[in-house]
């Protein structure tokens, strides 16, 4: 299990430091970084939306979209876990 969580962190600093990139922002991200504090705008948040749907090919629930859940990539990793395994979750 916990090379699943592992892969999934990998996937989601991927899509983050995609964004970043596109922005010519330069700034480390760690699992706990408040996505907002490296400089992420509104607009990159629905840009990450998406791409975390098209990444791991599924929809996020409208109820999921959540301040809270893109606040940092462990949390959009605890949230995305519980998508993908919703048996676990309960």
């Amino acid at each position: 299990m916990q090379a699943a969580y592992a892969n999934v962190q990998h996937r989601i600093l991927a899509l983050v430091k995609a964004i970043l990139e596109q922005n010519s922002i330069a700034a480390e991200i760690h699992s706990e970084t408040r996505l907002v504090d490296v400089g992420l705008t509104s607009m990159d948040m629905v840009n990450l939306m998406l791409g975390v749907e098209a990444e791991f090919d599924f929809t996020i629930p409208q109820a999921e979209i959540t301040p809270e859940n893109f606040q940092s990539i462990q949390t959009l990793e605890r949230m995305i876990v519980a998508q993908l395994q919703p048996e676990a979750a309960a």
